[in-house]
C-alpha cells in the first residue's frame, strides 16, 4: 500500500494544476489515477468526444450496495483579466486562508475525497467509498452525465445509497437548488443602410424583442405568488437572463448578425419543456416578422447546457447522512446548478455539503479557510467511521 498523502499535500497537488475549462484536464486526471493506484484502486475513466478530458470515478471498499459517492469536479473558471496578488495555480496560505483558484471550487472538496481513500482503507470500511470527479462543470455541468451513465452501467460497481457533491456550502446541508438551461440565439438579418431600415432586417432589433420577452417574463414571474415548495428560494421564482450581447457592423448599417446567450434558473416546481415552449413560440413569431421582410432572414437556436434542478427529498438517505455527520437541521437551497440534479436524475438520492463560502467562488484571490478545510477533515472522518458501521 503506498504512503498517505496529508489532504493538503493533495490540494497542492490540484490546483498546481491549471484545469481551466477550456483546456484538458488530462494531466490531473493522471495524477489521481496513479495516486489511486499506489492504494490498490482501480479507477475508470471517461473521456469527452475529443478524447482530451476525462472523468474518472473509483471505489474503495468491499463490493456491497449502500455507500457513498463523494462528488466534485476537476475544472476552474479562467483567471484572466483578475488582479490576484499571488500565483493563482499554487497554493498561498495568509492568515488562516487558503489562496489559489479551485481552493474554495472545489478542489478543496476534491482533496478531502481522496485524503479520505486511505484512512478508508486502514480502518475497514464495511461499505464503499466512491469517488467521482467530473469535467466541464464550469461551463454548464456537461462532464458529469455521461460519468453517471457509465457508472450506472457498470456491473462492477455496486449502487450507493448516498451522493454527497461537495460544493461550498460553508459545510451546511444543501438539500435543493434550481436548474437550468441556456441557448445561444443567433438573429441573421439583411443589411441595408439605416436610411433605409424598413427595407432591412436589423439582427439586433429583432433580437431585442426576445429580450424584451425575458423582461416580461421576470416581471410577470416576480408578481405572482410563489409555491410553498418553492419559496425557499432566492428568489422563489424562475428568472430568464441574458448576459452578453455581440452584433452589427456599422451605426449606419442594418445589423446582420446578432448573437446571445438566453439562460433559464428555474425552480424546481416549474416544468422548464413549458419554458422551452414559450421561448421557441415567440421566437417564431418574431422569426415570421423578418422572413415577411426578406425570406433570408432567420433565428438559429442551440441548446448549450441544461441542468436539471435538485428537489429536496423526504427522508432522502444523503440528507440523513450529512445530517448526522455535521449536526445540522436547518433546510438550506441555493439559486446556483451543480451535478447534485444529474445524479438526483439517474435516482441517486442526493445532497450538496462541502467547505468553503460560495462567495469566493471566481473571484480573484479566491480562498478557503483553514477553518473550514478543517471541518471539512472532520467531516470525513465520521464518514468513513459511519461506513465502519
Amino acid at each position: 500500500m503506498g504512503r498517505p498523502a496529508t489532504p493538503r499535500a493533495i490540494l497542492d497537488a490540484l490546483v498546481g494544476f491549471p484545469t481551466v475549462s477550456r483546456d484538458s484536464n488530462l494531466e490531473l486526471i493522471d495524477w489521481v489515477e496513479d495516486y489511486l493506484a499506489q492504494f490498490g484502486v482501480k479507477s475508470t475513466r471517461v473521456y469527452n468526444d475529443e478524447g482530451n478530458k476525462a472523468a474518472l470515478y473509483a471505489s474503495v471498499g468491499p463490493d456491497v450496495e449502500g455507500g457513498v459517492v463523494l462528488s466534485g469536479h476537476t475544472d476552474v473558471v479562467p483567471v484572466d483579466g483578475q488582479d490576484w496578488s499571488t500565483d493563482p495555480f499554487t497554493v498561498v496560505e495568509k492568515n488562516g486562508r487558503l489562496y489559489g483558484r479551485g481552493t474554495c471550487d472545489m478542489k478543496g472538496f476534491d482533496a478531502l475525497a481522496l485524503a479520505a481513500v486511505p484512512l478508508a482503507l486502514e480502518r475497514g470500511i464495511k461499505r464503499p467509498l466512491q469517488i467521482a470527479l467530473s469535467y466541464d462543470e464550469e461551463v454548464g455541468c456537461i462532464g458529469a452525465p455521461p460519468m453517471i451513465d457509465r457508472m450506472v452501467r457498470d456491473a462492477g460497481l455496486p449502487r450507493a445509497g448516498a451522493v454527497i457533491v461537495g460544493e461550498p456550502s460553508m459545510m451546511k446541508v444543501v438539500s435543493g437548488h434550481k436548474g437550468g438551461t441556456g441557448f445561444k440565439l443567433h438573429f441573421r438579418g439583411f443589411e441595408v443602410h439605416s436610411s433605409l431600415m424598413h427595407t432591412g432586417v436589423n439582427a439586433i432589433m429583432y433580437g431585442a424583442k426576445i429580450i424584451e420577452w425575458a423582461n416580461q417574463m421576470n416581471a410577470r414571474n416576480m408578481a405572482r405568488q410563489p409555491r410553498p415548495s418553492d419559496a425557499i428560494f432566492e428568489p422563489p421564482w424562475t428568472t430568464v437572463h441574458v448576459g452578453t450581447i455581440h452584433g452589427g457592423t456599422a451605426h449606419n448599417i442594418t445589423a446582420k448578425d446578432c448573437h446571445f446567450g438566453l439562460d433559464f434558473r428555474f425552480v424546481p416546481g416549474d416544468d422548464i419543456s413549458e419554458w422551452e415552449a414559450l421561448m421557441r413560440a415567440r421566437l417564431a413569431e418574431i422569426e415570421a416578422e423578418m422572413k415577411a421582410i426578406h425570406p433570408s432572414a432567420s433565428i438559429g437556436i442551440e441548446r448549450y447546457f441544461s441542468v436539471p434542478a435538485l428537489k429536496p427529498e423526504v427522508d432522502g438517505p444523503a440528507e440523513a447522512l450529512v445530517r448526522r455527520l455535521t449536526g445540522r437541521n436547518t433546510t438550506e437551497v441555493v439559486s446556483y446548478g451543480t451535478e447534485a440534479g444529474q445524479f438526483q436524475e439517474r435516482d441517486y438520492s442526493a445532497i450538496i455539503c462541502g467547505p468553503g463560502n460560495i462567495a469566493q467562488a471566481h473571484q480573484p484571490d479566491e480562498y478557503l479557510t483553514v477553518e473550514q478545510f478543517e471541518a471539512g477533515q472532520a467531516f470525513m472522518d465520521g464518514l468513513i467511521e459511519t461506513l465502519r458501521a
